[in-house]
């Protein structure tokens, strides 16, 4: 060990997986209210806002971008494609530099919003997804993530394939310790979820999911006061909201 890592033989190949998901809730009655959401994520979550929030991934990682493609989609949605490399300074002894990259990293994003006029409920479903090789790992941009979304409902997939070599010649089938993603988010932020753990330690396999605790009524209104709401209503319209939630969160039609 030295500076705190493993000291490997010549070149890491592992290669780091990081899925993220996150689900946004909010409750739209009236026609034009489900047209204005879409409008409203079309404008607020558009390619150049993605773009933005994936070079700051990268930068964070300390990988270098290579290529960005960028597309929004008629009615709604987006998608933006990062491919990065981990750039590996070499100083020789005259004081040049050699950039070395490892152009099979990549970093990309699509956004789902949707809408149905039976439950009046509206979901903004964005899907992120973090390949990298060598040293890299993504998990320490999780906080980021999430704070760049309003998230209801959160999945993640970590996982660690391929395997390097040590100076002794044994195989390293992962290069850093986790026990759960939820080492790598802060606590004030898992303070705010409900989350559980699926994890398959033997192939490297970790799974988390989390959703949110309490349910500010107002925040989930589009283009409404929940003032204005008889208590009924409002309880009703919570529910809803929750119900929504639990099925996202469980994966399964519940009610």
């Amino acid at each position: 060990m030295a500076n705190g890592k493993l000291t490997l033989y010549g070149f890491n190949n592992l290669t780091k997986s990081l899925s993220f998901n996150i689900y946004d809730v909010c409750y739209a009655k009236a026609e034009r209210e489900q047209r204005d959401y879409i409008a409203y994520i079309n404008e607020q979550y558009n390619s150049e806002r993605l773009t933005n929030i994936l070079t700051n991934l990268s930068e964070m990682i300390g990988a270098q971008v290579l290529n960005i493609s960028k597309q929004d989609y008629e009615p709604q949605g987006a998608s933006v494609t990062l491919l990065i490399a981990e750039e590996n300074m070499i100083k020789n002894m005259l004081g040049s530099t050699v950039v070395e990259h490892l152009d099979k990293s990549h970093v990309s994003v699509h956004t789902y919003p949707e809408y149905h006029p039976e439950t009046f409920l509206a979901t903004f479903r964005v899907d992120i997804d973090v390949a990298t090789c060598g040293e890299i790992t993504p998990l320490s941009t999780l906080d980021y993530l999430i704070g760049s979304f309003d998230s209801d409902i959160i999945t993640m997939d970590y996982r660690v394939r391929g395997f390097t070599r040590d100076v002794a010649g044994e195989k390293v089938f992962i290069d850093h310790e986790i026990a759960s993603i939820q080492d790598y988010i802060n606590r004030a932020t898992l303070n705010k979820y409900d989350a559980i753990d699926v994890n398959v330690y033997q192939s490297n396999i970790f799974h988390t999911k989390m959703m949110i605790k309490d349910i500010e009524l107002q925040n989930y209104l589009f283009n409404a006061d929940v003032c204005e709401l008889p208590p009924k209503t409002r309880l009703d319209i919570t529910n809803n909201l929750r119900r929504e939630m639990i099925e996202i969160f469980s994966g399964s039609n519940i009610y």
